[in-house]
């Protein structure tokens, strides 16, 4: 039998949910380009409960235990002293989620001597040190697409909140006040702007979909370029660089995974090259962006907005200077963890272990490394090596919460 390592987000700070602002979920037959949605056997859970966070279990419990396997759920993660440290050395199985991330450096995976499966409960595994996956022959999986159309959504409501500079406003409403030329003395229209998508898969093409109602003009990079009936579609415009694409738009979307090949893509030299004013919108992964560089964008004015919900290390410690920097729209890692998303997520997780358990295949496209190599969505999507470098700065969270 065997032992499942699953690392969860908190609690609700007022306790797990009695009940929920809406009844049930839409029904959501296939997703858009034709793929199945999770099939598990059977799920344990309600779907449109809060599920991502501990005690909501993924609805795991029941399943594992039935079948004689240990299941260990723990928001515990971070420092030598932590529940997952103690706990991975004998795990079978380690689950974590991109929105609260067990980094798995070569260092943990040294110590899991007994680790076969890293899974994430959602899409992106560059939590894993997949060049120490790789060399260990550990499966490393994800549940690809389950929230990529609430990431893109999440894109399109960042783009606009920046844009259109909702959320000073906003604060103006709470603060009692009726200040209408300080809501507009940063507030403009999307129509007419050029927007331009680092990456154009799932995410990124959604987001290009939701977009051009806006009649705005679209522009992409990707070094996978997409079918001439949806470029002509869409009336997209490819760049064959990143640094092409960035010197002409107004709006840049960063959609791409974080791989070596990605880290601090956005440097000092790429933020130099775009256009004075311009917004950035990160939902991709916090490390694309060089901290530092950022900051100092917005504070210079060359950057007109920054907003995104993913950063490096996460949980962000409290000193973080995105918290603090101006013209921000800055959330916690939530774009893709929405209760609509976490029922596909948690289904997805129980059907890759129900694959895993039973000698069966996973689903090509929920790979990411196995038998010792990039496969499925990993192979053509991420490059081996490692993205991990100092995410043992998350455990300055909790010293300074």
């Amino acid at each position: 039998m065997a032992k499942v390592v699953c690392v969860l987000y908190d609690d609700p700070i007022d306790g797990y949910p009695k009940s929920y602002a809406r009844d049930g979920l839409p029904k959501i037959e296939r997703y858009p380009g034709g793929q199945t949605l999770p099939t598990p056997k059977a799920i344990d859970f309600v779907p449109g409960a809060l599920l991502g966070s501990v005690s909501g279990e993924l609805g795991l419990r029941q399943y594992l235990e039935s079948r004689g396997h240990t299941l260990v759920v723990t928001s515990d993660k971070d420092g030598p002293d932590s529940v997952l440290e103690r706990e991975l050395v004998d795990a079978d199985v380690i689950i974590s989620q991109p929105f609260w991330p067990a980094y798995l450096t070569a260092e943990r995976i040294a110590k899991a001597k007994k680790l076969k499966l890293a899974l994430t409960a959602g899409i992106g595994s560059d939590h894993v040190d997949l060049q120490a996956a790789i060399e260990r022959g550990i499966t490393v999986a994800e549940v690809t697409y389950c929230n990529s159309i609430s990431v893109a959504e999440h894109v399109v409501m960042m783009i606009l909140g920046l844009v259109r500079n909702y959320i000073p406003s906003y604060q103006w409403v709470i603060k009692g006040g009726w200040n209408i030329a300080d809501c507009v003395a940063r507030s403009y229209d999307v129509e007419g702007m050029h927007v331009g998508t680092v990456a154009a898969g799932r995410i990124g093409l959604a987001v290009l979909r939701r977009l051009k109602p806006f009649d705005m003009h679209l522009h992409y990079y990707d070094r996978h370029r997409l079918p001439e009936t949806v470029e002509k579609e869409l009336n997209l415009t490819w760049h064959p660089t990143v640094e092409d694409m960035v010197k002409v738009c107004d709006v840049v979307t960063i959609n791409c995974p974080l791989h070596p090949e990605t880290e601090h893509l956005f440097d000092e030299k790429m933020l130099a090259g775009m256009k004075r004013g311009a917004y950035i919108v990160n939902t991709a992964r916090g490390k694309i962006c060089d901290r530092d560089a950022i900051v100092r964008a917005l504070e210079s004015g060359h950057l007109a907005g920054y907003a995104g919900d993913v950063w490096f290390p996460q949980p962000a410690p409290q000193d973080h200077p995105w918290r603090t920097m101006p013209h921000h729209g800055m959330t916690p890692h939530i774009s893709g963890t929405s209760l609509s998303a976490q029922a596909r997520y948690a289904a997805g997780t129980r059907e890759i272990l129900e694959c895993f358990f039973e000698g069966r295949p996973i689903r090509d496209e929920y790979l990411i490394v196995d038998g010792g190599q990039l496969a499925g969505t990993g192979a053509h999507s991420y490059s081996a090596g490692n993205a991990t470098g100092g995410s043992e700065e998350a455990a300055k969270f909790r010293k300074r919460a």
